[in-house]
């Protein structure tokens, strides 16, 4: 029991750490009651907190530490038929690889995670990875892709900012062809 309160405790230390900005302290943290987690059998909690840890490397600069956080988690969901949790840390996976240059997978992980989102009817968690795929496919020099890639996602939102109101409107003026 003790253990188990532990755990808990070190959970709660790292999401405070998270809140106030400090992502180094706060993946430690994560990464500890993962540790924790993994030692008393649950394999579910222990993903779930290497995700967190993941993100909070991101949020540090650290992408490697991130990839290699996160890396496991989506098939550990997978096997316990969790496509919400599955779907989220794709979309986090995606980010990792994204953060060291491996652009093609990180886009393949992240149309992955926007199937695995649509499924479980998370469609503003959709978005936000459809956002993402989007920005890498302009970088990529993909931009008919990007902006199809955009308009799905913006779709996602049930009470769009200004920002996504006004990218929608944008979206949907006719483009003509030069000559046309």
């Amino acid at each position: 029991m003790s253990d188990a309160l532990n755990q808990a405790q070190v959970t709660k230390e790292g999401k405070e750490a998270y809140q106030r900005g400090d992502y180094g302290a706060a993946a430690k943290l994560f990464q500890a009651a993962a540790e924790g987690y993994a030692s008393a059998g649950d394999k579910l909690t222990e993903a779930e907190l290497l995700n967190n840890c993941g993100v909070a490397y991101l949020r540090a600069g650290d992408g490697k530490a991130a990839l290699q956080a996160i890396e496991a988690t989506p098939a550990t969901f997978a096997s316990a038929g969790d496509i919400r949790r599955q779907g989220l840390a794709l979309g986090n996976l995606g980010d990792a690889l994204e953060s060291v240059g491996r652009k093609q997978e990180a886009a393949d992980i992240y149309t992955q995670s926007a199937e695995l989102l649509e499924q479980a009817g998370e469609d503003e968690m959709r978005a936000h990875v459809l956002q993402s795929l989007s920005k890498l496919q302009l970088k990529s020099g993909r931009q008919i892709e990007a902006l199809a890639t955009m308009e799905a996602g913006l779709e996602g939102f049930k009470k769009p900012s200004l920002k996504q109101r006004f990218l929608k409107k944008l979206l949907r003026f006719p483009f003509k062809l030069m000559g046309s």
